[in-house]
């Protein structure tokens, strides 16, 4: 089989790295193209994934309109000369095009509702679309949901294991408690009349927990005022998930960083006004605190760090979560290997997926 895979983002490296492994082990042929988005070329380098550039995204409608023309012929000029027998990705509208005009299928993911451009431009010219159970839309027939989360591809403890030194790397004792908070752009389509923390509480939360003897390490995109700044932290991007793994807390208004703390059983406030069904899920199993706006986050966060037993009781709801969800690489993999007979198979009996618990 011969698969192209889009890759638009550093979370899809993620998504898509296990599943790579698998299927290339029972002879699967990859061309992936991946966009140049922050740390995504790193990612997959350091992977040893080889793809193809399809450039950087732009910001503005104007720019997203005009890219979106070259990808797709981009995609479309490389896929009549390889001749992909599937297309996957995370909701590209470039693959999905590129699939539609070949006659080729293209299995898409998704599990963010409210990118509503996004969904837009792939879904019509998409064939199979995988969401997790709590996805809160319906995509009718060509819907397949899951019980699980896509992080799940890579921080299921199949896959991954915190590694503890990021404490020596981070020049941080045994016992010494520290905090990430995540910071991003707002230039994402789906962001645009979003919000999140304010300058004001970005302070304030700074003060807070460093009065309260917590080390602050800070992750964004882009530039930083210059009290934030001496605080940013200096990890290579695989680090993330060890950081994550180790914090005693997590504070950002990142989605994807969030959620990756919550499943690894790290104490995860979410700010952002964009709320998403996966995120529901979350805090259903108490392993997330959401919310649409930061009015309230300081005096949050304050309760918060008075409880000692914070993290334990995350790490038990982390269990009981694990317990319930599948291995969703397991299930890709399996899924794209008997396609379309497990698209069926799944309409027919959705319970089979409990073969990948």
């Amino acid at each position: 089989m011969k698969i192209l895979i889009d890759i638009g983002h550093p979370a899809h490296v993620h998504y898509f790295r296990y599943f790579i492994q698998k299927m290339k082990l029972n002879g699967c042929q990859f061309l992936i193209f991946a966009r140049d988005k922050e740390v995504t070329y790193t990612l997959l380098n350091k992977y040893g994934v080889q793809f193809r550039s399809r450039g950087k995204g732009k910001n503005s409608l104007f720019g997203k309109l005009i890219y979106l023309l070259k990808a797709d012929l981009k995609l479309l000029s490389a896929s009549l000369r390889w001749k992909p027998d599937l297309f996957m990705s995370f909701g590209s509208p470039y693959a999905a095009h590129a699939a539609f005009l070949t006659g080729k299928p293209h299995v898409g993911l998704t599990d963010t509702e409210h990118a509503k451009l996004g969904i837009l431009s792939f879904a019509p010219f998409t064939n199979t679309i995988i969401t997790p159970e709590s996805f809160y839309k319906s995509f009718g027939r060509k819907q397949v949901r899951f019980n699980g989360f896509f992080e799940l591809c890579y921080l299921h403890p199949k896959y991954f294991k915190a590694d503890k030194s990021i404490r020596n790397y981070l020049k941080l004792g045994e016992h010494d408690k520290f905090v990430l908070l995540r910071f991003i752009s707002w230039k994402a389509s789906h962001d645009i009349g979003q919000a999140g923390i304010t300058y004001g509480n970005k302070i304030k939360l700074l003060e807070l927990l460093t009065n309260h003897g917590y080390k602050v390490f800070i992750s964004a995109e882009g530039d930083l005022p210059p009290e934030l700044e001496r605080h940013r932290i200096k990890i290579s991007p695989e680090q993330v998930h060890d950081v994550l793994a180790e914090a005693d807390l997590f504070v950002g208004e990142s989605g994807t960083m969030a959620t990756e703390a919550a499943i690894l059983g790290t104490p995860s406030v979410y700010v952002n006004s964009l709320d998403a069904g996966v995120f529901r899920d979350e805090v259903k199993y108490g392993l997330l605190y959401s919310f649409r706006s930061d009015e309230n986050i300081y005096s949050f966060v304050n309760e918060l760090i008075d409880d000692d037993q914070l993290k334990q009781k995350h790490r038990e709801s982390r269990v009981k979560m694990l317990a319930e969800k599948i291995d969703v690489t397991e299930f890709l993999t399996w899924f794209i290997e008997n396609y379309p007979d497990s698209k069926r198979i799944m309409s027919e009996n959705p319970d089979y997926q409990n073969n990948f618990l």
